[in-house]
């Protein structure tokens, strides 16, 4: 089963997600993140085997930013294989650059409407889990 977290302050955003996610049909495990500094609270309390297969991450949180929490995994030995997709209301060039040059795997501006997060799910789920091979991951 994969193993999705998503980091996201805004409520809103992470029920339209997890309804995207359900009318997918994916199989996955979906957990929540209210922000950068729970999400690292939750991933560094549980084993390795139960570590996400995938970080969604918005930027702009209060507490710990997504640039924050993306460079503390990407200094972590234990997390910093875990692929990180920024997923952000942003499409700002410095904002780009900076996630790249933190660690991010990819950088996904949120889509406006419901269908188009649903189509960006299964790109994102089709690209990460059938097309890659991940560190420790059956093909």
């Amino acid at each position: 089963m994969i193993n999705i977290m998503m980091a996201d302050d805004d409520e809103d955003d992470r029920l339209m997600f997890k309804e995207a996610v359900e009318e997918t049909r994916l199989i996955c495990e979906l957990k929540f993140a209210v922000d950068g500094e729970d999400l690292l609270n939750q991933i560094r309390s549980v084993p390795g085997e139960e570590l996400p297969d995938l970080i969604l991450l918005d930027l702009n949180m209060p507490r710990k930013s997504g640039t924050e929490v993306l460079q503390e995994i990407r200094q972590d030995p234990r997390l910093k294989t875990i692929p990180i997709v920024i997923l952000t209301t942003s499409s700002a060039e410095q904002d780009i650059i900076k996630s790249y040059q933190s660690g991010a795997n990819s950088f996904v501006s949120k889509p406006v409407t419901f269908d188009g997060l649903r189509e960006k799910i299964l790109s994102l789920t089709d690209y990460w889990f059938d097309v890659v091979k991940l560190p420790g991951k059956e093909v």
